[in-house]
C-alpha cells in the first residue's frame, strides 16, 4: 500500500493535511541537500507560497480587478457605516473642533488612510497586479477612498449636514465622515469576495 492509499479515509477521499505535511518535510530535506544558495532560497520561496497557500482567510479573495460589482459593494460598505455619522449631531462637534486644528484633520484623514489599507492588506489586495491604475496606483484603495469621499459629501450636503458657507467645517465634517465610510467601504468591498 503507497503512501497516497493510506491516506484515504473511509469514504475514499483523501485528506489534505497529511499530505500537505509530507509535502513540507520532503522540501526541507530538499532545502539541505540542494547545492545552491539560489536553489535553497527556491525551495524556501515555495515553503512560503505553500504556507500562505493553506491558510484560510478571514475575508475573501480579490478577483483580478476592481470591478463595478466591487465598487457597488463599497457603496453599500460606505453607506451602512456613514449614516449613523450623518444622523449623529456629534459628528458636526468634532467638525467644528478639527476645522480649527488642521494638523489633527490631517493626522485623522491620514489614521483613515491606513485602516484602509490595512483592511485591504489583511485581505490580499497586494497581491493583485491587474488591479494598479497607470502600474503605480493601487485601483481598489483609490476606488475605494473615491466612493467613500463623495458618497460622504454627496450625503451631508444633500442633507444639510454640510454648509460650504464655511468651507473648513463643511471639510471637516466630510473628511471625518468619509474616514468612517471608507472603512465600510473596504469591509464591505473584502467580505462579500467569493
Amino acid at each position: 500500500m503507497n503512501a497516497k492509499e493510506e491516506s484515504r479515509g473511509s469514504t475514499g477521499t483523501t485528506t489534505d493535511q497529511p499530505e500537505i505535511e509530507s509535502v513540507f518535510e520532503e522540501l526541507e530535506e530538499l532545502e539541505e541537500i540542494v547545492d545552491t544558495e539560489a536553489e535553497r532560497e527556491q525551495v524556501r520561496q515555495t515553503m512560503r507560497t505553500l504556507r500562505r497557500a493553506r491558510q484560510p482567510r478571514v475575508f475573501g479573495r480579490f478577483r483580478s480587478s476592481f470591478s463595478l460589482q466591487d465598487a457597488g459593494e463599497a457603496l453599500v460598505g460606505s453607506f451602512v457605516f456613514g449614516i449613523p455619522m450623518i444622523v449623529e449631531g456629534g459628528t458636526l462637534e468634532i467638525a467644528e473642533h478639527l476645522s480649527s486644528r488642521l494638523p489633527v484633520l490631517g493626522l485623522t484623514l491620514l489614521v483613515g488612510v491606513a485602516l484602509v489599507l490595512g483592511i485591504l492588506h489583511a485581505a490580499g489586495f497586494e497581491d493583485v497586479e491587474a488591479d494598479r491604475l497607470f502600474g503605480l496606483v493601487p485601483a481598489r484603495l483609490l476606488g475605494v477612498l473615491g466612493i467613500a469621499t463623495m458618497t460622504s459629501v454627496v450625503l451631508m450636503t444633500a442633507w444639510g449636514r454640510a454648509d460650504w458657507a464655511t468651507p473648513w467645517v463643511a471639510t471637516s465634517a466630510t473628511g471625518l465622515t468619509a474616514v468612517v465610510m471608507a472603512v465600510g467601504a473596504a469591509l464591505g468591498d473584502v467580505v462579500s469576495e467569493p
